[in-house]
């Protein structure tokens, strides 16, 4: 499978549940599927390149620099290939997503409305820091008035 077609794959599967979790009622088992089949999914994509990256089985990088996160230059060397690109940006989106999960479970333990949690959660899938950081906000006056910071 090409890295474009990895590429395509974990932007889909992120985009389905990120539609899933804005938009479908949060059951129990919705939030397992979203955590396993969608989070635990791309871990592995990730998982998996990277292995594959960094002991170059897959799309070695070569050159005088060689990839590791060790250095700035080690990291660019990684990014400077399809595979790496594309095992970042899986990175990217495995851990936004499974962010967009907590503070939809959180937002729904605190009884915010589905009115407030979707531009945060928009902000989560677009700009990941961002959204939390929203959500770190809006969240804290509810979150000292039920007594509670978890």
């Amino acid at each position: 499978m090409s890295w474009d077609a990895i590429f395509g794959a974990v932007n889909l599967i992120a985009m389905l549940c990120w539609v899933v979790l804005i938009i479908l009622p949060r059951k129990p088992f919705v939030l397992a599927s979203l955590l396993y089949l969608g989070v635990g999914l791309m871990c592995f994509v990730y998982a998996a390149g990277l292995i594959g990256i960094v002991t170059g089985v897959v799309d070695p990088v070569g050159g005088e620099v060689q990839g590791n996160f060790s250095s700035i230059e080690g990291v660019r060397a990684i990014f400077a290939s399809d595979g790496g690109i594309t095992v970042g940006w899986t990175h990217y989106l495995a851990f936004d997503l499974f962010v967009g999960i907590w503070i939809a479970r959180d937002a729904d333990a605190k009884e915010f409305s589905r009115i407030v949690q979707a531009p945060i959660l928009l902000a989560t899938f677009i700009a990941g820091p961002l959204g939390l950081f929203l959500w770190l906000l809006v969240r804290e006056r509810r979150a000292r008035a039920l007594g509670r910071w978890t």
